[in-house]
């Protein structure tokens, strides 16, 4: 990065450059390295995001890779789209570990394996049925019973009677990342405007015109990275396109720091609950309860009874948590689509790009965002 120009944030009150040769509309994980690649190959871009709670918040930290069981007995049609985008998965966190490298930063990225409990045999004989499709996709995949499961993670409840251990799972601190991926972009000299919402997109010969909060720009190409918000933004200009993508409000609690006590990505078989330590020490609780939905004038919101449910769930899995201090709490969008992601080119719409990765978007953001 020695060299490079360090192109600062366009703050609200300044104008947004009137030509560019790509706008990337999204400031979340997908868009975020879109640009970057792009800068990397010498374009020059601009990347807009309206600074409200998305997809990158609510993951935090998490790299997934097993498909979830709870999705795929509430959404059954959705799983043969969720078994054809499986390989991509691994390959996601192989390429989060090359991207830290190529970046010379430390993401306190730990591949140390994911654990999806059971507190019954029949989750467990679920568990089994589901990591033999996996294994046929290449998944590393094992189940393990309460013995087995000890050996390796001592630290659970008695109603925990075994777990699917997927090797190809992991973690990172997603504020170390986000801030390398924001240096990243500052010394490509990727233009950042920040606070800024896109209203529009309108035809503009062979580029388009994109309405802003902060006035018109002229680009040559558009890519949209908005996760949920993207549907919107295609309806306007090519309205027979139905882009799969929901907005699903989530809820998020981390802990104060603690000694090493998780040390896997724990999911559940049949209820909400994900856990991770972080390499600070800190606990990151969520999986899937439900916030506040955003509104237009702010973003997603926390809500009491899943603030509660979600720490109660927790200690049930994992009691010695009952002895920590929930420090902070915040809700963020995940996009729900239909099992795979959207992304490429539309092709009603030459120049106009979809960076949609699908479920688990922040584990896919990097190589869905990869030039191909």
């Amino acid at each position: 990065m020695d060299g490079q120009v360090t192109s600062p944030a366009v703050p609200a009150a300044t104008a947004l450059p009137a030509e560019i040769g790509t706008l990337v509309v999204g400031g979340g994980i997908v868009g975020s390295c879109v640009a970057g690649f792009l800068a990397d190959e010498g374009c020059d871009v601009l990347l807009l995001d309206e600074g409200r709670g998305g997809g990158t918040t609510s993951n935090a930290g998490s790299l997934h890779v097993q498909m979830q069981s709870r999705f795929m007995q509430l959404y059954p049609e959705h799983v043969p789209n969720m078994e054809r985008q499986l390989p991509l998965y691994p390959k996601a966190v192989a390429f989060w570990q090359e991207l830290g490298r190529s970046l010379n930063e430390d993401f306190d990225l730990k591949m140390t394996g994911g654990l999806m409990v059971a507190e019954s045999r029949e989750q467990l004989d679920f568990l089994a049925l589901k990591a033999e499709r996996e294994r046929r996709l290449g998944l590393d995949v094992t189940i393990l019973d309460r013995r087995a499961l000890d050996a390796i993670a001592p630290y659970f409840g008695p109603a925990i009677v075994g777990a699917e251990l997927c090797a190809n799972e992991g973690k990172l601190n997603p504020l170390l990342c986000n801030a390398a991926i924001r240096r990243w972009l500052q010394a490509r000299g990727v233009v950042l405007g920040e606070a800024v919402t896109v209203e529009c997109l309108a035809r503009a010969g062979t580029g388009f015109d994109v309405t802003t909060s902060h006035g018109l720009v002229r680009a040559g190409r558009v890519v949209l990275a908005a996760a949920a918000g993207t549907r919107r933004l295609t309806e306007a200009i090519a309205g027979s396109v139905a882009v799969p993508a929901v907005a699903e409000p989530l809820h998020m609690n981390i802990t104060e720091a603690t000694a090493p006590l998780i040390g896997h990505l724990v999911q559940h078989a049949d209820r909400m609950i994900t856990l991770k330590q972080l390499g600070t020490g800190q606990i990151v609780i969520g999986g899937g309860w439900p916030a506040r939905p955003a509104t237009a004038d702010g973003p997603p919101e926390v809500e009491l009874p899943s603030l509660i449910a979600n720490a109660t769930l927790a200690q049930h899995i994992v009691p010695r948590l009952g002895d920590l201090r929930i420090i902070r709490t915040w809700a963020g969008n995940n996009t729900s689509v239909d099992g795979m992601g959207v992304l490429g080119e539309m092709p009603s719409v030459p120049g106009l790009f979809v960076a949609i990765p699908g479920d688990a978007g922040y584990t896919l953001g990097p190589l869905s965002a990869r030039p191909t």
